[in-house]
């Protein structure tokens, strides 16, 4: 496997980044805190924020995040540098989200419209892939990239479609008025930078699904982004989109981080709108390469309207939340026999990349065999009183 290039695992301009996020400090009474990162040094200020959804409901978060006073932990570099290592150090990275919701959106790209509608028609056999392709594209007969979800031509296609006996519950999420929006897994569950991601050991057909997710705080105000993997068991959820949860929820499957980039007058939500998030799966037992592109421009749903379709006066998050907006990646390539596409091994190593987020890198490994998760939100809040540290909040 190639080399992590750290300084690619950070914003490129990383001296003007505003970047806050959350490491697991050992001793005495070691646990979580948070950190905001300044100019590429790393500071501690739990002491004055508990947590991060704390942090991002303060009406002045950005400059909070930019002045409050905290311990120095060295380059961030060097965070990044201990969280890939094998033995255990004092500091490592955490995902940089806590008590907040995690949610997720599917089928907000053309590729994986027809994706999904493909696992449903071969109930998730990975075998009939192939065929089943060529011959759902030819059905079609558009390019599915041109048509806006809800509009007159994608309500036409739908008509079409029914007609035909070819409608799927996933053309009606991909192409009608109302997203796909689902709880990906429960606060506190989520891996960071260089942790073990899990699949099911039940899966035999499953991928990485590198992502943006956008930070949105209690008020339903979207702050900040990040880079996320929304681990995907293809073969469970073909077999019935009712087995969502079991293919999306289970130990390691949701990766999120390095940090949150809170939006200022260098990031905002049109650069998000703007970016291109890289993937790059490297085997460690068949040295096996796989790279990919999502190009958000070619979303088919802007990111705030899946923001104001999640939360509203229909549906609240006290505690604020995070939303994986989608991914177009949705990977074929033959790693085996022809025809066979494309599943993850044990060992493989996942980086997904945008130059004004860094770098999310994980290890591939059974979710029965990584470290389980068992630090919940009673623990943290049981741990911060412990510490002297929940008067902090604001």
């Amino acid at each position: 496997m190639t080399p992590i290039d750290i300084a690619t695992s950070l914003p490129q301009d990383l001296a003007r980044a505003t970047l806050i996020g959350r490491v697991w400090r050992n001793g005495p009474v070691g646990g979580p805190s948070v950190v905001a990162v300044r100019n590429g040094e790393a500071f501690d200020i739990t002491a004055s924020v508990p947590t991060t959804a704390d942090l991002l409901d303060r009406g002045d978060a950005l400059a909070f995040a930019r002045s409050a006073k905290g311990e120095s932990l060295g380059p961030v570099q060097a965070l990044l540098e201990a969280s890939l290592q094998t033995t255990k150090t004092d500091i490592t990275l955490l995902a940089p989200n806590d008590v907040q919701a995690i949610k997720a959106c599917g089928v907000t790209f053309a590729v994986s419209l027809l994706e999904r509608v493909l696992e449903e028609q071969t109930h998730g056999d990975a075998e009939k892939a192939s065929e089943f392709r060529e011959r759902l594209q030819s059905q079609l007969g558009v390019n599915l990239a041109q048509i806006k979800p809800g509009s007159k031509a994608a309500l036409t296609l739908k008509a079409e479609m029914v007609a035909r006996g070819a409608w799927s519950q996933y053309m009606e999420v991909g192409l009608g008025v109302d997203a796909e929006v689902f709880s990906k897994s429960q606060p506190m569950s989520a891996v960071g930078f260089g942790a073990e991601v899990g699949l099911s050991p039940s899966s035999e057909w499953n991928n990485p699904e590198p992502e943006i997710v956008l930070a949105v705080n209690a008020r339903g105000e979207t702050v900040g982004a990040s880079l996320g993997n929304d681990v995907n068991l293809r073969d469970i959820e073909g077999r019935s989109a009712l087995l969502l949860g079991k293919a999306k929820d289970n130990n390691g499957s949701c990766a999120i981080g390095p940090f949150i980039r809170l939006f200022d007058e260098h990031f905002t939500i049109d650069s998000v709108r703007q970016a291109e998030v890289s993937l790059l799966i490297e085997g460690a037992a068949d040295g096996f390469v796989l790279e990919g592109v999502s190009n958000m421009r070619e979303i088919s749903r802007d990111p705030l309207d899946l923001v104001a379709q999640t939360c509203g006066k229909h549906h609240q998050y006290p505690d604020g939340f995070m939303l994986f907006l989608g991914t177009m990646f949705s990977p074929i390539q033959d790693r085996g026999a022809k025809g066979s596409g494309f599943t993850h091994k044990l060992g493989d190593r996942v980086s997904i990349h945008t130059p004004q987020l860094g770098r999310l890198v994980n290890t591939v490994q059974l979710s029965t065999e990584i470290a389980p998760w068992t630090f919940g939100t009673r623990a943290l809040y049981a741990n911060l009183l412990q510490r002297g540290l929940l008067g902090s909040a604001q």
